[in-house]
């Protein structure tokens, strides 16, 4: 068996400790195997967080290749209302920060196109780079132009060929992805005008310690990323932060804009503010990660305490949305067809395919009409709102909603934590 043993911080290169957290060995996450591969051994590999004392950076302690993940992938990021309206306001906030007329967007991990399609929309000029063939090809049928690549020198070579420099760079949810982020900030720096600037979106380390998100842990999903351990990798290769937004993606999310050294855009005050959070709350210390670690192992405790109960009561469950995050959750809980009868996805690459590991069906969502369960176990608990108002009226027959996680600051006492209702409920 390969050993994909991470040994040194792909942000400083430091050695790296042992993991503060391990959740076991796991299958890949959007791997979603068919019911005729149930009977083959899947590929799993142990899935823990290390922490770099040197640099800051949260990473994974073992790295799949790239090439078992992304050749062929099933998430695609048009399947939302949440992400068209997301990607719309995005590609509206990068063109507004870029002077000219039809500068040069290229989008790396571009997906089916969403963000380049909004981009075309503002005018701008469009390369996307992705290496899953199926979503590079639906891509480019619509006109989006992607190459079917990962990033790299070439990538960057042939589109300086054909298009020339790029105004501006973006990665949305990849950049944490990348093993060999140096070489794609030495590319990305190449590829840009002195003028134009690398924007990255990507879910908050701080967001993950405050609210125990510790479903966001995959084995695509290399770096847990903060502002100090960013602001340290990006001015060792040239780069400047200069602004930042929260967004609400991914349960809370930043979005960093960096400039070349020395470029024209000042520094916004909130970059500093960002470094001042994380220095106060202790992003720093080792003893912030090993409580986060105690905390996940006592929601799982009682999250499976809740599901053993509610099965014994005769009671049935089933999920909503499968993804990555639904594959880390079912399986460090150690959830079977026996816990959940099926999982209903919105997406039809997901639809008759199993979760990973766990084994459990992935059914359209006409099946929680046809079949209601008595619970309803929200994986895509970033969507809850739209979901439950989408599936409100089964509230009628009894249905109660949960999500598979919870801050323990906001529990009630006496009361079930991981239940949610329905704006309709609530009033």
């Amino acid at each position: 068996m390969l050993d994909y043993k991470k040994s040194t911080c792909r942000y400083c290169d430091a050695p790296l400790a042992a993991p503060f957290l391990e959740l076991g060995s796991m299958p890949l996450a959007n791997n979603l195997p068919r019911k005729e591969d149930l009977t083959v051994p899947e590929f799993a590999c142990p899935l823990s967080l290390v922490f770099c004392e040197k640099c800051g950076l949260v990473q994974l302690s073992h790295v799949v290749p790239p090439e078992l993940m992304f050749s062929h992938y099933l998430y695609v990021s048009s399947t939302t209302k949440t992400f068209q309206e997301h990607f719309a306001d995005y590609a509206k906030d990068v063109r507004a920060r870029l002077k000219g007329t039809s500068p040069l967007a290229v989008d790396l991990g571009s997906n089916d196109g969403l963000l380049l399609a909004c981009y075309q929309r503002e005018g701008m000029r469009i390369c996307g780079v992705d290496p899953a063939k199926n979503l590079a090809e639906e891509a480019n049928k619509q006109g989006l132009t992607t190459l079917n690549h990962f990033f790299n020198k070439d990538s960057v070579e042939e589109i300086l060929k054909r298009f020339g420099p790029a105004s501006v760079v973006s990665g949305n949810n990849v950049f944490a992805h990348i093993d060999d982020i140096q070489s794609v900030l030495k590319n990305v720096f190449n590829l840009l005008t002195d003028d134009g600037f690398f924007v990255i979106e990507f879910p908050y380390l701080g967001t993950m310690l405050d609210e125990l998100l510790f479903d966001m842990t995959y084995h695509e999903h290399l770096s847990y990323i903060g502002v100090t351990p960013l602001t340290f990798v990006a001015e060792r290769f040239g780069f400047q932060i200069f602004d930042i937004r929260e967004v609400s993606s991914h349960g809370g999310s930043l979005r960093v804009f960096m400039q070349k050294q020395k470029g024209r855009r000042p520094v916004a005050a909130v970059v500093g503010k960002f470094l001042e959070r994380e220095k106060k709350e202790k992003h720093a210390e080792l003893a912030t990660y090993q409580a986060f670690a105690a905390k996940v192992l006592k929601v799982k405790e009682d999250f499976t305490a809740l599901i053993r109960r509610l099965k014994h009561e005769g009671k049935s469950i089933c999920g909503y949305g499968a993804p990555a995050k639904a594959s880390t959750l079912c399986n460090f809980y150690g959830m079977t067809p026996k816990d959940l009868d099926y999982v209903v996805d919105d997406n039809p690459l997901k639809q008759g395919r199993f979760i990973p590991g766990a084994h459990i069906p992935i059914v359209p969502s006409s099946h929680l009409n046809e079949a209601p369960a008595d619970y309803v176990v929200i994986f895509a608990w970033n969507f809850a709102r739209e979901i439950i108002k989408k599936i409100s009226h089964l509230e009628e027959r009894g249905t109660k909603f949960l999500v598979p996680l919870f801050n323990p600051k906001h529990a009630l006492p006496g009361e079930n934590p991981f239940l949610i209702a329905s704006e309709k409920a609530r009033a």
